[in-house]
């Protein structure tokens, strides 16, 4: 095993796969030239050239289009978005064709084409700057989203998205491009799909994934100390959503606490919350408790940010809620 960076293990995983499959590419502003605005496509221009690592101008619309028509003739793009913010202004080619376009042309044309980029908020940016869209593309039939939470889950995830016949949305965050871990030196990949356990519990089940997770975990440390034992999900794909991995693990504790950096309405939490109660409803000791970002647009702040992201203590006052103490 080797300790590298998120950013080192998606560019790892890109030109790895690039380097088996020539019709992969890699299209985005500042991807090629300079290395990627987070430095995650490094060295990726000098190996592979400018028609293969293509910067794109400031024209999210038009480059996700190119990529979505270049799919259809057999290519299988990687797009990046400075971040997901932006991605809404290229938002129609994603939802109207890419998601679309196997139903709507009978199975004639696959979408083999991952969008990737960060996601949520990383610090002082502003509101335009800082939201969650997982549970917006989540919500798209047609659609996979992904949201790894360190650079082993990064790199076997990419992978497998690159290698999927469908259109995958793939979610990082500014702040985890320096983060540390642990990375196999061979092949590997993780299927989509399938959640982690990233520490077992008999008390309480708390479900996250992404960055903010680590303020699950965080918390749960804590609550080990005295003595309340936490059994921490890591969804790592929240389209598809890992059902069984969930509902396994709440008919074991009985109680359930949901965090995501995200608007509450409508949010995955909402969902997860839905198919427990209508699945699990009977082996439910306590309403299920979620937290999630105030229901506002980020402030800049920072002392209001710091009330506005949900944090350990937040996860520490749910678990006890639930835990009536």
């Amino acid at each position: 095993m080797r300790t590298i960076q998120f950013r080192e293990a998606v560019c790892e995983a890109m030109s790895e796969e690039m380097r088996h499959d020539e019709t992969i590419y890699l299209i985005g502003e500042e991807v090629a030239e300079y290395n990627g605005a987070y430095k995650a496509s490094k060295g990726m221009l000098d190996e592979f050239g400018p028609k293969r690592v293509i910067d794109a101008p400031i024209a999210e619309l038009g480059f996700a289009g190119i990529a979505v028509g270049s799919a259809m003739n057999g290519n299988r793009p990687i797009v990046e978005f400075m971040t997901f913010n932006f991605s809404l202004v290229g938002i129609d080619q994603i939802i109207n064709n890419a998601a679309k376009m196997r139903q709507m042309s009978g199975g004639q044309f696959n979408i083999p084409i991952v969008f990737r980029g960060p996601t949520a908020s990383a610090g002082q940016l502003g509101a335009t700057h800082s939201q969650a869209f997982e549970n917006w593309y989540a919500n798209v039939p047609g659609l996979k989203v992904v949201v790894p939470s360190n650079p082993y889950d990064a790199k076997g995830l990419l992978k497998a998205a690159i290698r999927d016949n469908d259109p995958v949305i793939f979610m990082e965050s500014e702040q985890m491009y320096g983060d540390k871990g642990e990375v196999p030196d061979g092949e590997y990949t993780i299927p989509l799909g399938v959640a982690d356990i990233k520490k077992a519990g008999k008390d309480v089940t708390i479900v996250s994934f992404g960055k903010i997770i680590k303020e699950a975990l965080k918390a749960a440390e804590e609550l080990e100390k005295e003595g309340i034992s936490c059994e921490v999900i890591d969804l790592r794909t929240v389209r598809p959503l890992d059902q069984e991995a969930i509902l396994t693990s709440v008919k074991k504790t009985n109680r359930l606490v949901i965090l995501e950096e995200a608007w509450p309405f409508g949010s995955i939490s909402s969902e997860i919350t839905y198919l427990v109660q209508e699945q699990a409803f009977d082996h439910l000791d306590a309403p299920i408790q979620r937290i999630t970002t105030a229901d506002t647009p980020a402030p800049y702040s920072p002392v209001l940010l710091e009330q506005w992201l949900p944090n350990a203590n937040d996860v520490i006052k749910a678990v006890k809620k639930v835990l009536y103490r």
